[in-house]
Order: C-alpha cells, then sequence, then structure tokens
C-alpha cells in the first residue's frame, strides 16, 4: 500500500490531560523529552502488505514480542525534528522532506522499509492535528517530534525483518539554553570511535549513540558537556560531536565544517547553515578537517570561532576543547559574533520572524 492509499484511524486517548494539566506542564520547566503529548501515530509494515494500519492513538506502550528483532539486533533508526508556533498561532515544521529523505537513508542502511516522504510530513500533519494544543508559544520553545521505525517480526534468524512498525511520539520543548546561550567545553575522545569505515556512522539509528554514551561520560567527568570523535582510520581528522555536526569560523571569513566522510550524520541544520553562510556571500569548505589544525588555528588566531549545530539546540557555541594534556580555547570568552549571528537568523526563518527564502517551512495547522 504506498502512501496516497493509506487512511489513518483516529482514536482519540481517554485518558488525555485536561486543559489545565497541559497549561500547567507548558508553563513549568519543560527540559528536552521529559513531557510527552496525548497522542502518538502508528503505521505497520509486512513484507506481504506493505506500509498498511495507520492510526493516530493514545500515547502508551508498544507491545513486542520478546524475540522481535529489534531487540536483538538493533534494527532501528530515528529523526528528529520540530514543530514551531508562529506569532499568529499558526504551527509549523522545517524542512521535514529532508528527515524524511534521510531517514529513508537510515532505512536502507539498516536493511528496514523506506517510508514515503509525503507519508512522513503527513504523519507529523496528523499527530499536530490531535496535539495542536501541546506546541508551546514561549520564547524558543517547540514541539519536538521524534519519528522512529523498529523491526517488530518474532524471529531470531540473523536475517533482514520483514515487519517492521513506524511511530511518532512528540515532546514540548523549552529553549535549550534557559538562561542565554552560553560557550560549552567539549571533550576530545582519543580511545573510542563513534563510527567505523563502512559503518553505520551516516544513518541516524540508536547503535551510534549508544557507542557514544560511554565517552559522554568521560566528557562528564572532565567538566564537558559533549565529545568531539576523530575519524575511526587514522585518528586525527574532525567527524562530529555525539549528537552535533561541528563548524570552524577563520578570521578571513571562511566557514568550513569537516566533509561528509560516510560515518558523519548529515545533519539538516548543518546543511540549513551552509545555505545561509554561502547566501551571506561566505566562503565555505567542506573538506578534511585535522585535531591538529583546531589546535594551531585557536592558538594562533587564525581561528575565531568554533560552534556545533543539530535540531535540539540549534547552534551551540563552543569555547573550549579538552583533551588529555591540553586545553584550548577560552570558556570565558563571549559566543562568536558568526555563530550568533547564523543562530539567529535560522531561529527567526523557523519562528517565522525573518522570510523563508528556500521554501524550507511547511505548515501543520
Amino acid at each position: 500500500m504506498t502512501a496516497d492509499t493509506l487512511r489513518y484511524q483516529v482514536s482519540p486517548s481517554d485518558h488525555a490531560r485536561s486543559a489545565e494539566q497541559r497549561e500547567a506542564i507548558l508553563a513549568g520547566e519543560l527540559g528536552f523529552g521529559k513531557f510527552f503529548t496525548d497522542h502518538m501515530v502508528a503505521i505497520q509494515w509486512d513484507k506481504a502488505q506493505g506500509w498498511h494500519d495507520a492510526k493516530v492513538c493514545a500515547y502508551g506502550p508498544l507491545s513486542l514480542d520478546p524475540s522481535a528483532s529489534v531487540l536483538h539486533y538493533g534494527q532501528e533508526i530515528f529523526e528528529g525534528i520540530k514543530a514551531y508556533r508562529h506569532a499568529d498561532g499558526s504551527i509549523w515544521t522545517f524542512r521535514p522532506e529532508a528527515n524524511g529523505e534521510r531517514l529513508q537513508r537510515s532505512a536502507a542502511r539498516l536493511a528496514l522499509p523506506q517510508l514515503p516522504v509525503a507519508e512522513f510530513v503527513e504523519s507529523l500533519r496528523q499527530l499536530v492535528a490531535i496535539d495542536h494544543a501541546w506546541v508551546p508559544s514561549t520564547p524558543e520553545s517547540s514541539l519536538y517530534f521524534r519519528p522512529f521505525m523498529i523491526a517488530t517480526e518474532a524471529f531470531l534468524g540473523v536475517r533482514a525483518a520483514q515487519a517492521a512498525g513506524y511511530y511518532v511520539i512528540a515532546s514540548p520543548a523549552g529553549a535549550y539554553f534557559a538562561k542565554g546561550v552560553a560557550p560549552v567545553s567539549i571533550w576530545l575522545s582519543e580511545d573510542y570511535a563513534r563510527a567505523a569505515k563502512g559503518g553505520t556512522g551516516a544513518a541516524k539509528c540508536g547503535g551510534n549513540y549508544a557507542a557514544s554514551l560511554l565517552p559522554q561520560q568521560e566528557a562528564y567527568a572532565q567538566g564537558c558537556s559533549q565529545v568531539l570523535f576523530l575519524d575511526p582510520v587514522e585518528g586525527k581528522y574532525l567527524e562530529e560531536l555525539g549528537g552535533m555536526n561541528v563548524f570552524l569560523v577563520f578570521k578571513d571569513g571562511r566557514l568550513v565544517t569537516p566533509a561528509l566522510s560516510g560515518s558523519i550524520l548529515e545533519g539538516i541544520t548543518r546543511s540549513s547553515i551552509l545555505q545561509l553562510a554561502r547566501d551571506r556571500g561566505m566562503q565555505v569548505e567542506e573538506r578534511p578537517i585535522t585535531i591538529d589544525e583546531w589546535k594551531q588555528g585557536v592558538a594562533s588566531g587564525e581561528i575565531t570561532e568554533v560552534f556545533a549545530c543539530g535540531t535540539a539546540a540549534v547552534v551551540t557555541p563552543i569555547g573550549e576543547l579538552k583533551g588529555k594534556g591540553f586545553v584550548v580555547g577560552d570558556i570565558t570568552a563571549p559566543a562568536g559574533e558568526i555563530t550568533m549571528s547564523i543562530r539567529k537568523e535560522l531561529t527567526d526563518i523557523q519562528y517565522g520572524r525573518l522570510p523563508d527564502r528556500h521554501g524550507w517551512l511547511v505548515k501543520l495547522r
């Protein structure tokens, strides 16, 4: 069954929060991923029927057979995308087709079925139709969608599953930097790699994040909020953070980011920043960057700003890079001018405060 023939069965939750309960949650400290809306989307797939049984139903536990493939072989992928409430009360999302296409690429790598991009976008629209009141309106807040796909076939053989489920849950999220955007410290991981050559680094799958958790704990122990990974072959080229892409700003105005290598996730925020920088006439470079170039560039003043980007925080200034026996940068220095300017431009587009020159916004309600 194709996307244009899918029909959603909508079953409103019989235990949805009251308007008063919902407003109390939205008025409090939302954080990130702490609260969830009353409903979710579920679509099933199997080899015989294709995509079918599309539902909007009450948010709640999933029922899985103990032998479900996802539990044993990690056949799982996910996405992250937000809905933004504009000043007129309308609700929009940002570049959902790009997220849908990335979900397809991840599915292909993990031997999962590819959900049509149009159906990916429609699944977001269906959830907002019933849970639109959960989209917050406070500054820099949003509704974060977590679409994900898991292999559900009850079978222990090592092969691609012949049954899968696609789901969308949503969580109201507050401003990532509640007290204002502030530079962070990053820890350089020299003992661990995020992904291997030929592996799943370019896919958005849970295994990549699981592999980053131990070095992330190491980063916390060193007083850092994120971990930076190097390439898995030579161990000298920048790849990405545990869940964000990285950019360097040079004194001559160049914006440089690691080239996609097959083990780096192609971030939607990353590609958007590259486009905005080109719009400004900046020289943009996607190329291999060694860790020594970062260290020496900051020390000499050749590199003036460093920042990371991703869906959750949008743009995060990096003030300091720590590693075994070295510290580069100054965590007390203010965030860079270009970093903050790019962040403001991107968020202003997302919230409807600037014109959408590239047609990135899609109205959900």
